[in-house]
Order: structure tokens, then C-alpha cells, then sequence
């Protein structure tokens, strides 16, 4: 039995002291592959070095919407030459709009069309970050919808049922983080509960939001996934093992992730 992370940020400070620790966390609950997402461009060069140390982790090149600041004339093409550099990069993100703590609303759709111009040309997967912007991210992808296939992910998935819906109209998977065992967290679980079998994904976001029972622990880790997917399990009624096989094979399909011969032999052990 195996899990995927599909949104991870392992360069992050917090994980420079004891990578190797977190990996081997990783490891024995049978984590066999991450998918390591990217706040900006700069970071490419570090996430890419990880990936050299941990066969296991594919990754992203893109600009997420609270850091427009760092847009220029040149980032989309930055962006596409990356994406071009390494077959390990398996999508464009995580890219996105947060209306929630900016106000830059053109810029940001900006930034967001761009990169899914650069998604389609390379036929990439998208990772979505959508917070308080459904409607208006809803309206910009039917509007894409009509000039050509998307495919993505809706990452750290937060909204409504009725939201949820939305997305899955126009094709995208729903990925869950630690947020799904929160106890006030109601919506979130019942979208957990609609979404199909085959578009269904858990993730960390780690190093934030830790899940249920790690919620004392203020940096998360890929091997908290196990927790996110077992709270999915619950609320779907169906076994842990059911989750993380359909996890696991919507993650290879979306990501079009290699199968790696020595992940195959690692068990998940639970507490």
C-alpha cells in the first residue's frame, strides 16, 4: 500500500536541518512520491537539488498569486524555459487567485492566464491555489474551457460543495490537505464525500497545516498525508487501503508520474 503527496514545499527553512529525518518519516509510512510545489521561479534551482537527493519527488515551476510582485515582462518566459529544463517537472504552479489577503485582482488573472498558456503549449497540468475566488476563477476557466482542454488540480481544497462541483465540471481533480480533519471544517468534509473516485487527491502543503492529531505540531510533513487520508476514508466510508490506491493512481494519471521500482516495497505502518 502506498501514498502520494501531491503538494509538498520541502525548501522551506524549517526542513533544512533534518531533511534526511523527514524523508525516512516519509518512507516508512509508505510515502512513495511527492510532488514538490514552487512559490516562484527563484526557487528552482533549490527544489530541483532536493529532487536530486530524493528520487521519490517530482516537481513544479511556477508563480503563486500572493507574490505579483515578483511578475515581470519576463517571468512566463522564465517560467517555460524551467519547465523545459528537467523531465521531473510535472506541472505549472502552483499558480492561482487569493482574494483573501490581496487586492490585486487584474494582476493575478494575469499572472494565472499566462501560466495556463504555458500549461496547454506544454501540455502540463496546472496546480491551483483558490482562496475566497471560486466564482471569479470559475468564470476565467469556462472561458478557457472553450478554446481547448485543462487539466489540474484544486489544491488544498477548501470550498463548498456546491464550488466543488464547479471544478469538477470542468475537469479538475479536488486535492485534500490536513484542512478535511479539522472539526469545524463541515464544508470541506462534505465535499470530501461527493467528489468521484477517479479525481480525488490528498496532500500536506506541508510545512503548514498540520492535521488531525498533528495539529500540535507547527511544522507538517509529508508523512502527516497518511492522516489526511484517513480522514478521506472516513468520511467516504471505505478503507484506508481503498483511498490510498485510488489516491495513488489518480496522482501517476494527472501528474503522469514514473512508477519507481524501489517505492513498491516500502508498507505503510500505522500508529
Amino acid at each position: 500500500m502506498q501514498l502520494i503527496d501531491t503538494h509538498v514545499h520541502l525548501n522551506f527553512d524549517s526542513f533544512q536541518p533534518d531533511l534526511e529525518e523527514v524523508a525516512q518519516n516519509w518512507r516508512k509510512v509508505g510515502v512513495a512520491q511527492l510532488v514538490h510545489s514552487c512559490v516562484e521561479p527563484a526557487e528552482f534551482e533549490q527544489i530541483r537539488s532536493i529532487a536530486d537527493r530524493f528520487p521519490e519527488l517530482s516537481f513544479a515551476v511556477g508563480l503563486h498569486p500572493l507574490d505579483m510582485d515578483k511578475w515581470t515582462p519576463d517571468t512566463a518566459d522564465q517560467i517555460r524555459s524551467l519547465a523545459q529544463s528537467d523531465p521531473r517537472v510535472v506541472a505549472i504552479g502552483e499558480t492561482g487567485l487569493d482574494f483573501y489577503k490581496a487586492d490585486d485582482r487584474s494582476q493575478q488573472e494575469l499572472a494565472f492566464q499566462e501560466q495556463l498558456v504555458i500549461a496547454r503549449e506544454l501540455e502540463l497540468p496546472v496546480i491551483v491555489h483558490c482562496r475566497d475566488a471560486a466564482a471569479p476563477m470559475t468564470d476565467l476557466l469556462r472561458e478557457w474551457a472553450k478554446s481547448g482542454t485543462m487539466k489540474g488540480v484544486m489544491h488544498c481544497w477548501g470550498g463548498t460543495p456546491e464550488e466543488t462541483k464547479w471544478f469538477l465540471d470542468l475537469g479538475f481533480y479536488i486535492s485534500f490537505s490536513g484542512i478535511v480533519t479539522f472539526k469545524n471544517a463541515t464544508q470541506v468534509q462534505e465535499s470530501a464525500q461527493l467528489v468521484p473516485n477517479d479525481r480525488i487527491l490528498v496532500e500536506t502543503d506541508c510545512p503548514f497545516l498540520s492535521p488531525v492529531p498533528k495539529r500540535g505540531e507547527r511544522r507538517n510533513q509529508p508523512a502527516n498525508v497518511r492522516y489526511v487520508a484517513e480522514q478521506v476514508a472516513r468520511l467516504r466510508g471505505v478503507s484506508l487501503e481503498t483511498i490510498a490506491a485510488q489516491t495513488t493512481e489518480n496522482a501517476r494519471r494527472l501528474f503522469k508520474l514514473p512508477i519507481l521500482e524501489s517505492s513498491a516495497q516500502v508498507p505503510i505502518v500505522m500508529s
